[in-house]
């Protein structure tokens, strides 16, 4: 029966090969949330523009890629649509192509329930005072918009540090996969995962922090200013 090696586990913690993948993932993840937001966007813009071309092509966008599995788009990214004669993309292109495209429908669900949750006053306002539909949208709207979406928004990154390592499934060589090839290396396999999984906490752990200061910048001047208990008309009301 193999014993848990504490040493080649804590030696995982600074093997360059590993670390190397885990700045890969969060590379992958970076690109695929610039990507995908403005991809998120361009959906968003397309099912409220009120074109039934477009809208219609947003709606069977987050139906198709909300609707199946990542795995199998990727494959069919990068193995599939080369047997069809239609493309061919290398692991990284087929890895940023298939999460860009997944994580589009996610955000353009959330971008649009923030634009929808901007009352129509607000732009009817906005329009009062000689301001167009691009200047109303960029300046009135999307600041509030962004402001009830990014919880969900973060929630979506953490998901999405996550997520990357689906890629592996395609050889790209990503923190898990580098991982996999480690196992296969050492034949250390609890010890590689535990580290992995501790590295993934970390990234997460990390976005959380960042996620909190960015949801307390959006919320201030939205808070509630909690009436000081000394105040002449509290103790009016007191009485």
């Amino acid at each position: 029966m193999k014993v848990w090696n504490w040493e080649g586990f804590f030696s995982y913690f600074v093997n360059g090969y590993l670390l190397t993948g885990a700045l890969v993932t969060l590379a992958l993840a970076a690109a695929t949330l610039a990507i995908g937001f403005v991809l998120g966007m361009v959906l968003v813009l397309f099912r409220l523009s009120g074109n039934p071309v477009l809208s219609g092509y947003a709606r069977f966008h987050v139906w198709l890629f909300r609707g199946t599995p990542l795995l199998v788009q990727l494959i069919i990214i990068y193995t599939g649509l080369p047997q069809l004669g239609l493309a061919r993309f290398s692991v990284i292109e087929s890895a940023l192509i298939g999460l860009a495209l997944n994580e589009a429908a996610y955000l353009s669900e959330i971008l649009r329930g923030g634009i929808l949750s901007v009352h129509q006053g607000q732009r009817d306002a906005a329009y009062s005072l000689g301001l167009n539909r691009s200047k109303t949208f960029l300046l009135i709207v999307m600041p509030q918009a962004l402001r009830v979406s990014i919880p969900a928004l973060g929630n979506s990154v953490n998901g999405l540090l996550k997520t990357t390592s689906i890629a592996s499934v395609i050889s790209m060589e990503e923190l898990l996969r580098r991982g996999q090839i480690l196992m296969q290396q050492r034949f250390e396999v609890l010890e590689v995962f535990t580290c992995i999984a501790i590295l993934y906490l970390c990234m997460t752990t990390l976005w959380e922090m960042v996620q909190r200061r960015i949801e307390a910048h959006f919320a201030k001047g939205y808070a509630a200013k909690a009436p000081e208990d000394d105040s002449p008309e509290l103790a009016r009301d007191a009485r």
